[in-house]
């Protein structure tokens, strides 16, 4: 392969996986917290709509990502309140919402269907972008792209470097301890689930706005799915989650490319390869007999323990402060 096409194509994985990584890192934040938000799927879809939709009127993409963000937000709150004060089950909540988010969006992006709107301009770094190799591969994007780098960087250093992370890991962990030593669990879970939530919606309206422009019907269905299992294989930490989405952004390019190598293979079997080769490194990650084989000795079993993670101690239960 040229390796100019080489360069263009690894350019192209990091920044069609940008709003995967939004997503990773948001829903990464939440599970840290303790709170499982199943609704990403239908959250991203509804982002999507709501975002392009506000583009298509306003033609103000600073208020489109903005009521991306407060649609995931206001999704995300709703799963908070039905674990925190209600009590309810969070993935029994987070799947009905994921269904009505989705009739949601058929419902109310119906008048933007294939409607021509504005998306994110491209705007090189100056200076950085003319570096070989390395300018092209990162500072040759659009501004969601390089906030995609930042906010990997960010939450690896706010969640491990700091004192309100190791809060966070805490609640997530031990909320009885942490509730002990003074920590507001139940509010801190609020405001993580819905932080982690308007990450969820800037993915899905950067979805709509320059990774596949415009609106359609289910446009980015099953990109909440496939970021929720990323989590899980990336070990419910960000910078391994991150790699996650750009392993599945190049399976993803990988596929148009065996498309061409391969003419005679139906066009379905490799669009739905990464989501394949995606679940088989899940069962991977999670399967007890490979766990069994790395725990023959001690150095191997703490490998592979580095390498698969474990989820947070508390995750999906409910904590009731006395």
């Amino acid at each position: 392969m040229d390796t100019t096409i080489l360069l263009l194509t690894l350019a192209s994985v990091f920044a069609d996986s940008a709003p995967l990584v939004f997503a990773v890192i948001g829903e990464t934040l939440n599970e840290k917290a303790g709170v499982t938000n199943l609704s990403l799927d239908g959250s991203i879809l509804l982002a999507a709509m709501v975002g392009f939709a506000v583009a298509f009127v306003t033609n103000n993409l600073f208020l489109a990502f903005f009521a991306g963000m407060l649609v995931g937000a206001m999704v995300a709150a709703l799963i908070a309140f039905s674990s925190i004060v209600l009590k309810l089950d969070q993935i029994a909540v987070g799947f009905v919402l994921t269904l009505l988010c989705t009739d949601l969006s058929t419902f109310f992006g119906n008048p933007f269907v294939r409607k021509p709107g504005p998306a994110v301009p491209h705007w090189s770094i100056p200076f950085l972008a003319d570096i070989p190799v390395i300018g092209k591969l990162f500072f040759d994007h659009n501004v969601v792209v390089y906030l995609s780098f930042i906010v990997i960087a960010v939450a690896w250093w706010y969640i491990y470097k700091t004192q309100p992370g190791l809060k966070l890991q805490g609640i997530g962990e031990r909320p009885a301890a942490a509730f002990a030593r003074g920590t507001n669990v139940n509010l801190q879970r609020f405001v993580y689930t819905i932080v982690g939530g308007a990450m969820v919606g800037f993915a899905g309206a950067s979805y709509s706005l320059y990774v596949k422009l415009g609106w359609s019907y289910h446009a980015t269905s099953g990109l909440g799915w496939i970021a929720l299992a990323i989590v899980i294989f990336g070990g419910w930490h960000p910078i391994r989650g991150a790699i996650g989405a750009y392993i599945f952004g190049a399976l993803q390019s990988f596929g148009s490319f065996a498309q061409s190598a391969f003419p005679d293979v139906p066009t379905q079997v490799f669009q739905t390869a990464p989501f394949a080769f995606m679940i088989i490194a899940l069962l991977l990650v999670s399967n007890d007999a490979i766990d069994r084989f790395f725990s023959g000795s001690p150095v191997s079993r703490k490998i592979w323990q580095s390498l698969r993670g474990t989820p947070p101690g508390a995750l999906s239960t409910t904590f009731v402060q006395e």
